[in-house]
């Protein structure tokens, strides 16, 4: 791989320890996937972000590089948000959150802004915070973030692991490899959906084939049949990278690169909407939910506004708990909307989201309208619950006095 003199001179560690430790991570990666230089970038996403997905070990290790880069008076070169905690910083004993946990949550919080990471929290930094151009390379972690914006937006990125996040953050480069390169963006099978989805379905779909691509061996999904809108491909996308490490996706006359992404010589495959229903009775498990949970990946502006919609001038059940996790962009930008939640007797939540935060501590059977969520939540998975997987306005009756 050929470096430059200035990127040598940042291996060999003349811009202090921080920045040399990035660049050996940096290279490695560029040899072991046959990369032929180091390219800039002009966003990062960090994740591992949550104390409850990295424990005490990654709280050591991000206090270490911060004590590392405060010694080498560096910050991060290029524009950096992270992933969501573990908890809402403000509102983490409504969660329910146990003092021990949030301060070592704000250790790691702590650790990273002093680095100069941005403290957006949350795993949409394409909602205001940090949405890339088209072609643009960037370097993100988040799998959600990932699929979004390689299918979405054409930016290009890897899916990236939070410590080499961090390294492109502090050398500004990555590797040139995987979907950095046109080749890997092409589509290796087509998929006809023979019906329709509306947003639920969508989260169903991703769930389900992310985990029949991966079995296949198929890793660029191009779809014919369908007409999703942003917050139906943030869904999609988000659960095949759940289910089956989807990272890039197309759509036919919806993506920005589907037009040069396919041949007819592909493999093709037809979904039928009665397999995505018989699909979905595997993820909806017969429970009592103790809380109702949107936002995974955080909830849009719409997504929010329609929540509000849903509340307005209702009475919430009793022993029922709704929380809504979105972006502070999000929140601050909608006021009456969280206004309305919030009378309701939900919580809004920023800066985190029922699957990285300690629900199991709690709840014992959550529901939920994404698909990503019924995937990382269940007690064989991350989160030790009984899921219920419905569409929105099930959920929100579900919450509502009176309503079954």
């Amino acid at each position: 791989m050929h470096l430059t003199a200035e990127q040598e001179r940042m291996l060999e560690g003349e811009e202090g320890e921080a920045v040399r430790k990035g660049m050996e991570l940096i290279v490695a990666l560029g040899d072991i996937y046959g990369a032929e230089r180091l390219i800039p970038v002009i966003s990062v996403q960090v994740s591992g972000v949550s104390y409850k997905t990295i424990g005490d070990a990654g709280l050591e290790f991000i206090e270490d590089y911060a004590r590392t880069m405060k010694k080498d008076a560096k910050k991060v070169r290029v524009k950096t948000t992270m992933n969501p905690a573990g908890m809402d910083l403000e509102k983490w004993t409504k969660m329910g959150v146990d003092r021990k946990f949030a301060e070592k949550q704000l250790r790691i919080f702590n650790a990273y802004t002093s680095m100069g990471i941005e403290p957006s929290l949350t795993c949409t930094p394409y909602y205001f915070v940090s949405e890339p151009k088209f072609g643009e390379h960037i370097a993100w972690a988040e799998s959600s973030a990932v699929s979004y914006a390689n299918s979405v937006i054409g930016a290009r990125t890897n899916r990236e692991g939070g410590p080499s996040a961090l390294a492109s953050a502090i050398t500004g480069l990555t590797a040139e490899y995987g979907l950095h390169l046109e080749e890997n963006r092409k589509a290796d099978i087509i998929i006809d959906v023979g019906f329709e989805p509306d947003s639920y379905m969508y989260a169903a779909l991703g769930n389900h084939l992310g985990a029949l691509l991966s079995k296949m061996g198929k890793k660029v999904p191009y779809f014919k049949g369908i007409n999703p809108g942003d917050d139906e491909m943030k869904a999609l996308g988000a659960a095949m990278a759940a289910t089956g490490s989807i990272a890039l996706y197309h759509v036919e006359n919806t993506t920005p690169e589907w037009k040069n992404a396919v041949n007819d010589k592909l493999e093709r495959i037809t979904i039928s909407e009665e397999e995505i229903r018989e699909h979905i009775k595997g993820m909806d498990r017969d429970c009592e939910p103790e809380l109702i949970a949107i936002g995974c990946p955080h909830a849009s502006e719409k997504e929010l506004r329609r929540v509000a919609e849903l509340v307005k001038g209702k009475k919430k059940k009793e022993g029922k708990e709704l929380w809504i996790s979105v972006s502070r962009a999000v929140a601050e930008r909608n006021p009456d909307a969280v206004r309305i939640i919030e009378d309701f007797g939900g919580l809004v939540l920023r800066d985190t989201c029922m699957v990285v935060s300690p629900i199991e501590k709690r709840f014992h059977s959550t529901a939920v309208n994404s698909g990503k969520a019924a995937y990382y939540l269940p007690k064989e998975s991350f989160c030790g619950q009984c899921v219920r997987f419905r569409p929105l306005e099930e959920l929100i009756n579900m919450a509502v006095e009176g309503e079954t």
